[in-house]
């Protein structure tokens, strides 16, 4: 590598001409000569402060749409919650925008509050295959209880 530019974008995992770019907005670099010098704390606040103004915080009746990149009201202000933990589960819904489901964690304390803006449903969190009381429909179960 000839210069630290092609290093922060090996490092990064992205193109040089990335960190070009992020220059051209602003990154600042140590001066115009070769090679292209870049102070590691710079290039972090650099990209802290893209992070920042990309951040979209979600209301208290808002799921965050992955797809859609932006804060939604689930479609019909309707969701269910499923148990993780005693204390915690996620909010699962519908974008209304784009269809698919969106998903927000949230703890038990929270979901009264939740509770009085959106329609949640609370839900039962499914099972893994050996916790159900009957074998799995694929098992070879009945054939060894015959023998």
């Amino acid at each position: 590598m000839n210069d630290e530019l092609e290093e922060a974008a090996k490092l990064l995992g992205i193109h040089k001409q990335t960190v070009r770019n992020w220059i051209k907005e602003g990154l600042q670099s140590c001066d115009n000569g070769k090679p292209t010098l870049i102070v590691g704390r710079h290039l972090v606040a650099f990209l802290k402060g893209r992070r920042g103004k990309r951040k979209k915080p979600c209301g208290p009746d808002e799921i965050y749409c992955v797809r859609c990149r932006t804060p939604r009201v689930p479609a019909g202000r309707m969701a269910d919650y499923r148990p993780l933990t005693p204390t915690s589960g996620n909010l699962e819904a519908l974008c209304p925008a784009c269809g698919s489901l969106i998903y927000r964690r949230t703890n038990l304390a929270r979901l009264e509050q939740i509770r009085a803006i959106l329609e949640v449903q609370i839900t039962q969190a499914t099972s893994h295959v050996d916790e159900r009381p009957e074998p799995s429909v694929i098992c070879d179960y009945e054939q060894e209880k015959e023998k």
